[in-house]
């Protein structure tokens, strides 16, 4: 007897249910772990790396700057007035002293004006002559005067005395007697004016001759000033050293105060170091410094802060301690390095490409068995020119990345090839 089937679409509809939920679940299991699976990690070429170990110990806190080996005792000679240059006599490289012509100069007026004060100082010490004799002849005058009073005086005085004499025998009259006493005393009162007139005539011959004497005194002055200027246009050193410049030529027409040419004394040399702003605010006198000519390294010790910025930098004189290589002259280019302080048992790793003190950054620590590198925060601290303080993030013995990672900013971890 024949058995009744179902029909067939119903079991293939029952059979692709069945198929579409055991796939749907195979699908979402296989969603759900690969949620759970980290991204890969992109691969870096290690060799093109960075990398440094965290260490304690001390450490040294420097700064380093450019700078150029400049003389301590440099002098500039300048114009002194309107000129025209006539001859170099010494070039640039030529050892000299201090009354060494560097060069004349020529300038007609000034030649004309000394003349003038010269002749204007003959004429006033003419003049202050002729009244030093005038006044002489003028005192005997009043002295010879005087003289003539007191001898007419005597006379009166003596005339008197015999008067009153004979008068007491009664041998003159009275009247005689009162008359020659009337004399004497008219003669003694001439004698004391022409006395007071004489030292009266001694007080106006100082003053005279005081006044001459500043017209002479002032005229020495202006020949001396002129002569001066005159002599100075045979221009000198100034100090022993090196002419190292001249910056005129022949011919050339020079203003008052223009530079002429620069000496120098090489064997006194500093080094001025341009320090950034940033660094150069813990640079204090005194610090210990060195200063690498590339021909030999020199001690020195900071003598001088510039208190301004230029170009974001602070100029620092080093004054060096040590005797100067072989090859080191003014104007070569050195470079300083300035110790700031010393840190005992810190922990520090070499400065990353764009850490700054005081500051948080995240670098790349790798891991134990050196296959990757995962991004991890650290706090630095207090900085040096190649070393910089870690506070926080890393441990002693740690192994991090210092290069520049901009480029993988976006992940957390990478594979070391």
């Amino acid at each position: 007897m024949d058995v009744a089937r179902p029909p067939r679409t119903r079991i293939e509809r029952f059979r692709k249910a069945a198929y579409t939920a055991v796939i749907v679940v195979i699908v979402g299991a296989a969603l759900f772990g690969a949620t759970r699976l980290r991204p890969a990690a992109p691969t870096v070429e290690a060799s093109t790396l960075w990398p440094d170990t965290v260490k304690r110990g001390p450490m040294i806190r420097q700064v380093r700057g450019l700078g150029t080996l400049v003389p301590e005792d440099l002098r500039w000679v300048a114009a002194p007035s309107l000129a025209r240059v006539e001859r170099v006599i010494v070039r640039p490289g030529t050892t000299v002293a201090a009354d060494t012509i560097l060069l004349e100069l020529s300038n007609p007026q000034l030649e004309q004006e000394a003349e003038e004060s010269r002749l204007k100082l003959q004429g006033a010490e003419a003049a202050l002559a002729n009244l030093r004799i005038q006044l002489q002849a003028d005192t005997l005058q009043q002295k010879a005067a005087v003289a003539a009073i007191e001898s007419e005086y005597q006379k009166a005085r003596m005339q008197a005395d015999m008067n009153e004499a004979l008068a007491k025998r009664q041998l003159v009259s009275e009247l005689i007697l009162r008359q020659s006493q009337l004399d004497a005393e008219q003669l003694a009162i001439r004698r004391k004016l022409a006395d007071e007139q004489l030292a009266a005539r001694a007080d106006s011959g100082a003053a005279q001759l005081a006044v001459q004497q500043s017209t002479v005194d002032q005229a020495r002055a202006m020949a001396g000033l002129k002569s001066r200027q005159l002599e100075e246009l045979h221009v000198r050193a100034g100090i022993a050293g090196v002419l190292q410049t001249v910056a005129v030529d022949v011919g050339q027409q020079v203003a008052p105060g223009s530079n002429l040419a620069r000496v120098a004394n090489p064997g006194r040399l500093k080094a001025e170091v341009k320090i950034a702003e940033t660094q150069a605010k813990d640079v204090l006198l005194g610090q210990r410094a060195n200063i690498d000519t590339h021909n030999g390294i020199v001690a020195g010790r900071v003598v001088r802060i510039d208190p301004s910025v230029q170009s974001g930098t602070r100029t620092v004189d080093v004054g060096l301690d040590g005797p100067l290589p072989t090859g080191a002259v003014p104007d070569l280019s050195v470079d300083g390095t300035i110790e700031l302080e010393h840190l005992e048992q810190v922990l520090f790793i070499g400065r990353p490409a764009f850490g700054q003190p005081q500051s948080q950054i995240s670098l790349f620590k790798v891991d134990a068995d050196g296959v990757y590198a995962k991004r991890v925060a650290v706090k630095l601290g207090r900085s040096s020119v190649d070393a910089i303080e870690v506070l926080d993030g890393l441990v002693e013995g740690d192994r991090v990345i210092l290069s520049d990672m901009s480029a993988w900013d976006g992940v957390d971890r990478i594979r070391l090839n």
